[in-house]
């Protein structure tokens, strides 16, 4: 009996053995068994032997739940050792943070196959002890997303913890806060970092400033620190500031505003106005990077200034990534090249503790700032012609004729394109806008009446086209000439009584019926032929929007003989801007080409370039330089006032009569085109409006000496 009882007895201790022997392996630290058949990832049981769950099915539902962006499903997945410490209302609303401010879209997370699923401390089956002796076990996982800051991709590590409840076994997510982005602890979070972009600036030929960011002082008000002294502050800050105290008013009654709040009032540049400004109570003051433009008035047109972005201006740029409160050009060049100049602003998710200090970037772009442009203009030059015209209601062009250089383009009068920057007042919009001179009018980019200055193509064009005969003396009897008695009461009038008349005479005395008489010989096909070879009819090849030239209303041509005849010397319809001018004259020292067109750094591309082949011949560009050279030495021509001794100044004169009709009064703009014939390294181009009672051209011509004298010396 004795020997039957132990028998029975060992049987059932190697019986047991087994799970006696499973039962202990927690407890030294060795491999925790898979679970049985009877074990479910999911804390169901399963039925079917061949299909033994493991820790597997927990990860796909949590990953599934993930993509889905179904946080509570998550949180239910989650180990009660996890769920000691974090509710559900604080898990999801983590996750709904991070995300809403990332705006995460297209978010797929998947399993990394079982060579990626290591865990420290796990066993080479990816499986470890904690020491309370709960198996847990390593898994992989890749996600990929994307957001408002870019695209997020990561590869990343989790764990499943074994857990047994009611008998049932259920491998659940030991979540952290690293499993949101590697690298994230208890207490941080995401933030979004903005980095504006640097705007491009705009320098001259020679690297000096037209249009530059400088620091500057935002000056403000905090209106519960005015105390009894409000109605002083302002009174003194609106008189220093070139304000109206209504402004300032308007300023501090805005919806946003509070009592603690600093309320910008105007960007001041004088450190002087500065510190007189802060010393009063209420006033502060921030340090801001604003534009600067240098040359003030004197590149107001050409170089325009940058304002806060409008309602208008956001609908066309807000898929290009501008937002309310950003500076866009406005006019000029800043306008032009808006795109270039404006850069992009960068943007990032990083990562941060809870004291704020930066760990790491989640996702984002570094800022790339503007480009920087460099003009071919010459700010010394530019400066000194407007000196000269400052007064005048004005449009002036200057080039280098040889390379096709822009090295001046103004238009006066002018404004102060820094008082936009710094906040323009009402009045002084109002005198700007209500001066009948019409000072925002951009003159160098409209079309005018070239009057006599465009009897040089009209001479080029009889020369090469053989109906002129510049040795021949015309008679020509009289001041008036009409063709025949189909013109009816028209006639044309010169002002000087010369005959015979040659061409040469014809230039000094600029004399408008040898003119009329050669576009007529001429005759209308050829005459619109030889305009179109210096590019009338057609805009400058320049990324600056300027008229285009014309013979005629619409691009066509003269429609008679009077409109034909007018043509001849600058009349009739026949516009151009000073700039297309210049251009046309420039033949006469090329060999008769017209170098392509460039006005900044961008355009190199075009140098040594032709923009018009021929547009005259050689001999003919000769012949008019040289009769050009006597229209300025000769004390009877109507260009003497540009002589200068020991230069060879070559130029014409123009007078372009805006009248209702003939032997009435009117406005008459006046024009001179020259340059040195022996050195032409500068072109300018002028035209002044209402010189009539002044002399006509003959009052544009001294200013254009001036000019030529201050760049010699």
């Amino acid at each position: 009996m004795k020997r039957q009882s132990s028998v029975r007895l060992a049987a059932i201790i190697v019986l047991l053995l087994p799970f006696l022997l499973g039962g202990c392996s927690d407890l030294f630290g060795k491999s925790s068994p898979e679970p049985s058949a009877s074990e479910t990832s999911t804390g169901a049981p399963s039925s079917d032997p061949s299909t033994a769950p493991d820790s597997s099915g927990g990860v796909t539902a949590y990953l599934s739940a993930w993509e889905r962006l179904d946080y509570a499903g998550m949180y239910a997945l989650l180990s009660p050792f996890v769920k000691n410490d974090l509710t559900e209302e604080q898990f999801v609303k983590r996750y709904q943070t991070i995300y809403d401010a990332l705006k995460v879209s297209n978010l797929v997370v998947t399993a990394l196959p079982a060579e990626h699923q290591t865990l420290d401390g796990a066993s080479t089956e990816g499986t470890a002890v904690t020491g309370a002796g709960t198996a847990v076990k390593g898994f992989a996982y890749h996600a990929t997303m994307d957001t408002a800051e870019g695209p997020i991709s990561f590869n990343n590590k989790g764990r499943v913890r074994k857990t047994v409840e009611d008998g049932v076994t259920s491998w659940l997510i030991d979540w952290n806060p690293s499993y949101i982005f590697p690298g994230m602890e208890e207490g941080d979070t995401v933030r979004i970092e903005k980095t504006p972009a640097v705007r491009g600036e705009i320098v001259d030929r020679n690297g000096n400033p037209l249009a530059v960011n400088i620091e500057a002082a935002q000056l403000g008000i905090v209106p519960s620190k005015l105390g009894d002294s409000a109605d002083t502050v302002k009174a003194t800050m609106a008189k220093k500031l070139g304000m109206a105290v209504q402004d300032i008013d308007r300023k501090l009654s805005a919806s946003w505003v509070k009592p603690n709040l600093f309320v910008p009032i105007a960007v001041v540049v004088d450190d002087a106005v500065r510190e007189e400004l802060v010393a009063l109570p209420g006033v502060a003051a921030q340090k801001v990077m604003v534009r600067r433009y240098p040359l003030g008035e004197a590149a107001a047109h050409l170089i325009g200034y940058i304002g806060e972005i409008n309602a208008d201006e956001l609908k066309t740029r807000e898929a290009e990534g501008y937002k309310a409160g950003d500076m866009i050009g406005k006019t000029g060049l800043e306008l032009m090249l808006e795109t270039q100049l404006h850069g992009t602003s960068g943007k990032a998710a990083v990562i941060v503790d809870r004291t704020g200090v930066r760990k790491s970037v989640v996702a984002g772009q570094a800022a790339s700032n503007g480009v920087k442009y460099k003009l071919t203009i010459d700010t010394v030059l530019q400066q000194a012609i407007y000196e000269e015209v400052k007064a005048d209601e004005a449009s002036v062009a200057a080039i280098r004729p040889e390379t096709g250089e822009v090295l001046a383009l103004l238009s006066s009068p002018s404004y102060d394109p820094n008082a936009f920057v710094q906040g323009v007042s009402k009045e002084q919009y109002r005198q700007w806008n209500e001066d009948p001179r019409h000072p925002f009018l951009n003159r160098f980019s409209q079309a005018y009446a070239p009057g006599s200055s465009f009897k040089v193509i009209t001479a080029a064009i009889g020369l090469d086209s053989g109906a002129l005969d510049p040795d021949e003396a015309k008679e020509i009897p009289g001041l008036t000439w009409k063709k025949d008695s189909s013109w009816g009461k028209y006639y044309v009038k010169r002002v000087h009584d010369m005959n015979p008349v040659d061409l040469s005479q014809a230039l000094i005395y600029s004399d408008n019926i040898y003119f009329a008489q050669t576009a007529l010989a001429i005759g209308k096909k050829q005459f619109v032929a030889g305009a179109a070879r210096f590019g009338i009819g057609e805009p400058l090849p320049l990324a600056y929007p300027l008229s285009a030239s014309q013979l005629a209303r619409g691009g066509g041509a003269p429609s008679g003989d009077i409109q034909l005849a007018d043509s001849g010397y600058g009349q009739g319809q026949v516009a151009m801007t000073t700039l297309h001018v210049a251009f046309s004259y420039s033949a006469l020292v090329n060999g008769g080409n017209i170098a392509y067109p460039q006005l900044s750094e961008a355009d190199s591309a075009f140098a040594g370039k032709l923009w018009k082949e021929q547009a005259m011949s050689v001999d003919t560009a000769e012949r008019v330089k040289a009769d050009l050279v006597k229209a300025v030495a000769s004390p009877e021509g109507v260009g003497h006032g540009a002589y200068i001794a020991g230069a060879s100044i070559a130029g014409k004169t123009g007078t372009a009569e805006l009248k209702a009709s003939k032997g009435t009064e009117g406005q008459e703009n006046g024009w001179f085109v020259g340059f040195d014939a022996d050195d032409p390294q500068l072109l300018i181009s002028m035209m002044i409006e209402n010189v009539q009672g002044r002399g006509g051209s003959r009052y544009v011509a001294p200013k254009v000496k001036r000019i030529f004298e201050q760049i010699k010396q």
